[in-house]
């Protein structure tokens, strides 16, 4: 018998997850690759685009042959990826040197050059964000003065996703939530901006064409058809950037829904019907996945990844690990977590770890443990730096109900989703009931969705959410609780104002 599967891949940075799911949103299968990262100099981050196309192949062969999905019962493709990173390919579609990632921090010089050519208010005015060294454009004007020979072999300029849609379909197409991120778009218009691609001097020639999320954009070919056991003239759609895919599959898709994240890094996510900007661009301001619709972001560099870094360096404590030898790795931390009153005694952390990006941008901010004393354990430092991802991503919260962006609860996914104590904290710190999802997977499964709209199995991301997206639980904050972090988070805010000249000192005595 026939059945309906939707194929979803997300070209993550550390690999690319390929995920099959059927019209109710159940998981039929699902592969991920990894493949490496190159820092050939500090600050620099790049990657293979072959690998990601290779990881591609393999990760579709994988699911539908280990769960004997036949590629016939596949109706259509949702790509979904890392956003920001610059695939240069000459006239012959050869990529002409390695893809500069998103956490790339070598084009600071051009972000100023932006800044000389527009005005720094007039360019967030223009662009509705901050030009920051993540982003595309300042890639290309790198290329441009830095590697001119590689410059002028330049035929186009894609998305990792973008690249990847290309060497499974020959089309070059993108869509509006990746687009957004490359710091070129007329936000407001959902298109190219003429202003900047011309005070840029970036030729339009080099982009590709730019549809909605669920639009199909494309058709898979026959070689590809072959290699991974899919059926030639499969739809593909236009996809999303990966926080934006990740959020329409959470169901943050109309107005009062904001998102948490809690992954390597964190985000807070908010749902707009309206093109709306920070005008002093601390928050990310992006077109959404979902048609005629714009999302804004806030980010903490270092959220769960405070975390892993203080288990990777120090590890739970010994008492812990005898006292509970039925929990494994990060469970520990919770259980740590557990033994200490909300406040850490006292004890606070600046999660600074790689610098910030919300709300101050950054790059030489720093890891702060604040206020010990003899008192302090290992446990009160693992609840602490809960406690300060937490407060981090209040400051992003914070920025959106000063922009008059509210939620009456918020969704809580990624990592951190999945551990109470974490969810309990960032409850009581928001001050907001917190909701978690029985299907929480990611990128790959909003461009699954995605991929159900353009083909017609749904009627609209908003029939695809309420289809497949399912809440599981919900807690409200106790009050006792937030009275102590309101108190707290007053410190914690204060400190970065303290510490910011001497985080400057600091890095240019390291690096200078």
């Amino acid at each position: 018998m026939e059945k309906n599967y939707l194929l979803g891949i997300d070209i993550g940075t550390s690999g690319t997850r390929c995920l099959v799911i059927d019209e109710e949103g159940n998981i039929a299968g699902s592969a991920i690759k990894e493949y490496p990262l190159y820092t050939p100099k500090p600050g620099w981050a790049e990657q293979n685009p072959q690998d990601w196309y290779d990881a591609t192949l393999s990760t579709i062969k994988e699911v539908l042959e280990s769960n004997k999905i036949s590629g016939s019962d596949v109706k259509a493709i949702g790509l979904s990826g890392q956003m920001h990173g610059s695939v240069f390919l000459d006239k012959d579609n050869k990529v002409i040197r390695p893809a500069l990632l998103w956490c790339d921090q070598r084009t600071e010089p051009q972000c100023e050059e932006i800044y000389d050519i527009f005005g720094y208010e007039n360019f967030i005015k223009l662009s509705y964000n901050k030009a920051l060294p993540g982003f595309t454009s300042p890639k290309i004007m790198w290329l441009s003065e830095n590697e001119p020979e590689n410059y002028s072999k330049v035929y186009k300029v894609l998305l990792p996703k973008d690249y990847v849609r290309f060497m499974i379909s020959g089309s070059y197409a993108t869509e509006v939530s990746d687009a957004s991120g490359m710091l070129l778009m007329d936000i407001k218009k959902r298109t190219w901006s003429d202003e900047i691609l011309e005070g840029l001097k970036i030729n339009r020639s080099f982009l590709a064409d730019i549809y909605e999320s669920p639009e199909v954009s494309a058709h898979l070919d026959e070689k590809t058809a072959r290699l991974t056991g899919l059926v030639a003239g499969t739809p593909i759609v236009g996809g999303g950037g990966d926080n934006a895919a990740g959020n329409l599959g959470s169901g943050i898709i109309k107005q009062g829904i904001i998102s948490d994240s809690i992954g390597t890094s964190g985000v807070v996510f908010a749902h707009s019907d309206k093109p709306v900007y920070d005008t002093q661009g601390r928050l990310h301001s992006f077109c959404h996945a979902v048609p005629g619709k714009w999302h804004l972001m806030g980010v903490t560099l270092a959220a769960a990844g405070s975390q892993k870094w203080y288990y990777d360096t120090f590890g739970p404590s010994r008492a812990i690990e005898k006292e509970r030898p039925d929990l494994k790795k990060y469970k520990l931390l919770d259980a740590e977590a557990q033994k200490i009153k909300p406040g850490s005694d006292g004890l606070l952390f600046l999660p600074y770890l790689t610098g910030e990006r919300t709300p101050y941008a950054d790059a030489c901010a720093r890891g702060v443990f604040f206020g010990m004393s003899y008192m302090h354990t290992q446990d009160h430092f693992v609840r602490s730096i809960m406690e300060g991802v937490a407060f981090s991503q209040l400051d992003c919260l914070s920025l959106m109900r000063e922009l008059g962006i509210n939620s009456e609860k918020i969704v809580l996914i990624g990592g951190g989703s999945r551990s109470k104590i974490w969810k309990e904290i960032i409850c009581d710190i928001f001050e907001s009931p917190i909701i978690t999802l029985k299907n929480e997977e990611g990128p790959a499964f909003g461009a699954a969705l995605l991929s159900g709209v353009g083909c017609g199995i749904y009627k609209s991301v908003e029939d695809a959410v309420s289809k497949a997206v399912k809440q599981s639980s919900e807690i409200h904050p106790k009050s006792e609780n937030s009275k102590i972090y309101r108190k707290s988070y007053e410190i914690y805010k204060s400190l970065y104002a303290s510490l910011k000249a001497d985080f400057k000192k600091l890095y240019d005595m390291q690096f200078n």
